[in-house]
């Protein structure tokens, strides 16, 4: 059964002097969560800030604009995926120019059910005034 979406949690007393900041870096995790539901690599794109780099199973790798494209659907892990959802998404520092969040994400199969669900650190930044995820670490494959 699908689980219905995660709100935005309140910004807690400690960030509400960059409330702003924090919000304008939720709005990115919802356009690339939009953009990676509809396989539109130019959507995921757009939501990330470059070098953009990722660690999981085991590895580091810095993506460039360039590989960011339809090739990212095709891994093992996706086959019987229809959709992924933020579980959760709370910030763990927040600043100026950076936001950190503590999230978990969930991957479901087409008629709804679940697959699995990871939790991840997810790092937005402001660059060029621009906000964009620049970082990821996750426990997924």
């Amino acid at each position: 059964m699908t689980e219905p979406p995660v709100d935005r949690p309140p910004v807690r007393p400690e960030h509400a002097a960059f409330a702003a900041e924090v919000a304008a870096a939720q709005d990115v995790l919802d356009a690339f969560m939009s953009a990676w539901n509809a396989r539109d690599a130019d959507g995921v794109r757009a939501s990330f800030n470059f070098p953009h780099v990722r660690f999981a199973s085991g590895q580091v790798r810095v993506l460039s604009p360039e590989q960011v494209n339809k090739s990212m659907y095709a891994g093992a892990a996706l086959t019987e995926w229809g959709r992924s959802a933020w579980r959760r998404r709370e910030v763990i520092h927040a600043g100026a120019d950076k936001v950190q969040f503590d999230t978990r994400f969930a991957r479901y199969r087409p008629d709804g059910t679940l697959i699995s669900a990871f939790d991840s650190i997810y790092i937005v930044t402001l660059q060029d005034g621009r906000w964009g995820i620049q970082g990821r670490s996750s426990y997924a494959p």
